[in-house]
């Protein structure tokens, strides 16, 4: 997300957690500037992929703005933050393959 009231990195904010981007903290932009952070990505990831913990709320996608018909995960502190397992797998692809994130899919040794 865009937090139009600040400035330099603390603009860009992962819309699950509302950290702002930082070296250490990278992120995936979605759809019309969403974020995910790679420590909200990890929850998201485990939850869903690794432990089945899924449930179908058939809501917008916070990333990709789709209503899918598969699991999503929902942000434990900003309950109108969703993102689909298409876009968890999306994204953890995308930071998997940036050296410079040192981000290494959970249960991926």
């Amino acid at each position: 997300m865009h937090d139009e009231s600040a400035e330099g990195n603390e603009f860009f904010k992962c819309d699950f957690c509302r950290k702002p981007w930082a070296e250490d903290r990278p992120m995936v932009e979605g759809h019309q500037g969403s974020l995910v952070c790679a420590s909200c990505l990890t929850v998201a990831y485990t939850q869903l992929v690794l432990n089945g913990d899924a449930s179908t709320i058939k809501q917008q996608c916070t990333m990709c703005l789709e209503e899918r018909d598969q699991p999503e995960w929902r942000s434990p502190m900003y309950e109108e933050s969703l993102i689909c397992l298409r876009c968890i797998k999306q994204s953890a692809t995308t930071l998997e393959k940036d050296p410079e994130s040192g981000w290494k899919r959970p249960g991926k040794d």
